[in-house]
């Protein structure tokens, strides 16, 4: 249970740097969040299989979406 709540804590810092546009390289990117770059290459495998549009722009050099998405894991109230 902890390893996937791990997991989508990370995404969810993904998700935050993507739309900043300040991912920097893979290698970076990997740091910033204290997992491998292997690591890294699965989790954004593991996005896109849940539809991200995330791709890398080597002009800004920083992941980004290619379409406005949001992302939200957890539950909320509907009221």
């Amino acid at each position: 249970m902890d390893c996937m709540i791990k997991h989508i804590k990370i995404i969810e810092r993904m998700d935050q740097l993507i739309r900043l546009q300040a991912t920097g390289s893979p290698e970076k990117f990997a740091q910033q969040l204290r997992i491998s770059r292997t690591k890294l290459y699965r989790m954004i495998k593991l996005m896109r299989a849940f539809n991200a549009p995330i791709e890398y722009d080597t002009a800004i050099q920083s992941y980004v979406y290619t379409e406005v998405v949001g992302f939200i894991f957890g539950f909320y109230s509907r009221r």
